[in-house]
């Protein structure tokens, strides 16, 4: 159970911090940034939610499908946030389990079957919701190649399943956004060099 009785504590000030092992480390450490770039996925997705909730009945079940991605999210944090110790037994730190990436997997493939598949690239718009989703994935990835970042620097002391959730969730929300515009005209498409100014043929 977390309990936070008081917001400051100073303990930042010379640019140390604490991991959930209890041992410290510089802010600026890979490790800090991973499970700071996963927050920031997870407050670009609260973003989705709420554009969600205001698109109505239709995307009711995406929005729960997203707060329980955002649960995860914090899962995610922690696991980062706690590097793996030798002789770490099974349960004694909250550890990303395979089970949470087959559930992304197969919302992936539930929602896909509602898609036709692409023939271009998609630009990130069209409705409010597919937009954010849109950033939201962006900074999902942006979150996973630091947690690759600090597996390739620590791979004894993290765990490989926090960084292909994060993998699978980039795809996930890129199915959502996708989802988010069948009503609403469909995908934007990227149209290669629609702006170059094109010379006449000779």
């Amino acid at each position: 159970m977390v309990r936070l009785s008081k917001i400051y504590t100073k303990f930042g000030d010379g640019g140390q911090c604490m991991l959930g092992d209890g041992s410290t480390v510089p802010k600026t450490h890979i490790r800090v940034e991973a499970y700071g770039e996963v927050d920031e996925a997870n407050s670009a997705l609260g973003l989705a939610v709420i554009e969600a909730a205001r698109a109505g009945a239709a995307t009711g079940a995406m929005r729960d499908h997203l707060v329980g991605v955002q649960n995860e999210l914090f899962d995610v944090g922690a696991d980062l946030c706690s590097p793996i110790t030798p002789g770490e037994k099974p349960g004694e730190r909250l550890r990303i389990e395979k089970a949470q990436i087959d559930r992304i997997e197969a919302l992936i493939d539930e929602y896909n079957t509602r898609l036709k598949p692409l023939n271009s690239f998609v630009l990130p718009g069209g409705t409010a919701l597919a937009a954010a989703l849109h950033v939201a994935r962006a900074v999902t990835r942006r979150a996973e190649r630091a947690a690759t970042r600090l597996r390739a620097a620590e791979p004894e002391r993290t765990n490989e399943h926090a960084c292909v959730y994060l993998n699978r969730l980039s795809d996930l929300l890129f199915v959502l956004a996708r989802v988010a515009n069948i009503d609403h005209g469909g995908d934007v498409l990227w149209v290669p060099g629609a702006s170059r100014e094109h010379t006449p043929s000779e």
